[in-house]
């Protein structure tokens, strides 16, 4: 049986950030944490994700200064987002759809956990595999 998401992130306390905090309280946060993203939220509610490449590619290379750069200025906005109730192959699928190597989990727009492409180990990952395989061979049969 296909675990779904909620499975995958129901002993882990979601990380999240208010847009107006600073970029380098979000790193500080993400380094004690060892994490690659957090969800960005206004009033409760999901509003963006905050990467490591936002940090990188948004602030730093763009010479802004982290103590006062908000995440509201730099984080991806309206990020997509996968339900807890939904498979674990289809948040699979949205990852490798939109290159994403996060993806936040919510719940009427509350954040309720972050996957991330470390999650997929195991017997999705090689199903996950496997169908893509299928399906790049079924497109050259029928090309």
């Amino acid at each position: 049986m296909e675990r779904t998401i909620r499975d995958v992130v129901r002993n882990r306390q979601p990380v999240t950030a208010p847009i107006d905090m600073s970029v380098r309280d979000a790193a500080k946060i993400m380094k004690v944490r060892q994490i690659g993203a957090m969800m960005v939220v206004d009033g409760g509610i999901l509003v963006g994700i905050f990467t490591e490449r936002d940090a990188l590619n948004r602030a730093v290379a763009e010479g802004r200064d982290p103590q006062t750069t908000r995440l509201s200025d730099v984080m991806t906005q309206h990020p997509k987002s996968v339900n807890p109730d939904a498979s674990f192959s289809a948040a699979l699928e949205l990852m490798h759809e939109g290159r994403f190597r996060h993806v936040p989990v919510a719940e009427n727009g509350i954040p309720v956990g972050m996957i991330s492409v470390r999650d997929a180990m195991g017997a999705e990952l090689e199903q996950f595999v496997y169908e893509m395989l299928r399906q790049e061979q079924m497109s050259q049969v029928l090309a």
